[in-house]
């Protein structure tokens, strides 16, 4: 077996991991107060008195040390386009484990969103190494626009006439958030002579852009459902990992007219597969764990 195959072994364990571990996160998440930007050590505390949670956490921990090692060893479109087709496994725990009811559409959406990106790997030439080379003006190019997209995001989250859909903003600027870390893992595992001078800064943008993604996906968690929330962040998360293979490292994409038409429906299912995600179902805005206790 190649690195290549066992990076997408890796991908695959991490794909399950990863979705039981956040919806670990997202019960324990609506079993404390609200987090506060402004109250970090505070907000920490609460998240760590949740058994849910710290369960949660640690698989997660597990999860994405499995995923940096696929990514050491596999494309990385490859690697998110296999995270992204275990997206029905998503639904599969949610039902089965905890009893979540999933709708008809969300059904529909995971299916779409995962077979979409899983068929955009399918329709690439062969992948003959792990690509992790990169061009520096990519790679700060991509990261920069991707910066971009996340302070419109927040921006738009901030905004009352956007109030009724800052669970969907919320997330979707996590799934940006974790893209940006992600995109930075990979070029890191690439870089290896860059000085120590450059190695420093760029650990340091993957923590903070890390950090941010999990205070943001924890919020976004405590105002969403988990299937809307978690695949949606996920998603976002892929899609763009992928784009960023593309564009930064040189990942092979189809040069005949039946790829490329394959490749444009992969896309279009994505696109759609977002759409249907969130729950047509009003949702109460979580009740704080304190105040609940309190009334």
């Amino acid at each position: 077996m190649g690195s290549i195959e066992i990076g997408v072994a890796l991908a695959l364990a991490a794909a399950l991991i990863t979705n039981l571990a956040s919806l670990l996160k997202h019960r324990g998440c609506q079993r404390v107060p609200l987090v506060e930007i402004r109250r970090p050590l505070s907000s920490v505390r609460e998240l760590a008195r949740s058994r849910w949670f710290a369960a949660g956490w640690a698989l997660a921990a597990v999860a994405w040390l499995v995923h940096v090692a696929a990514l050491s060893m596999a494309p990385i479109s490859l690697v998110q386009a296999v995270l992204a087709g275990g997206a029905v496994t998503l639904a599969v725990m949610s039902q089965r484990l905890f009893g979540d009811r999933i709708e008809r559409q969300q059904w529909l959406a995971l299916i779409l969103g995962g077979a979409g990106l899983a068929l955009l790997a399918v329709t690439v030439p062969h992948f003959g190494s792990s690509h992790s080379e990169f061009a520096v003006g990519a790679i700060l190019g991509f990261e920069g626009g991707l910066a971009l997209v996340a302070v419109a995001l927040a921006l738009g989250h901030r905004s009352d006439r956007l109030a009724a859909r800052r669970g969907i903003l919320l997330a979707s600027l996590a799934g940006v958030l974790f893209a940006l870390a992600g995109v930075a893992i990979k070029g890191l595992t690439g870089a290896g002579g860059a000085s120590i001078a450059v190695v420093i800064p760029w650990v340091g943008l993957i923590i903070l852009c890390g950090g941010l993604a999990q205070y943001t996906a924890v919020a976004a968690l405590q105002r969403g459902g988990a299937i809307e929330t978690i695949g949606l962040m996920g998603l976002v998360a892929n899609a763009t990992q992928i784009a960023g293979g593309l564009v930064v490292f040189g990942d092979p994409i189809s040069t005949n007219p039946l790829g490329i038409v394959l490749q444009g429906t992969a896309f279009a299912m994505v696109c759609l597969s977002a759409l249907l995600l969130p729950s047509r179902i009003m949702r109460a805005p979580a009740v704080p764990a304190l105040a609940a206790q309190s009334a």
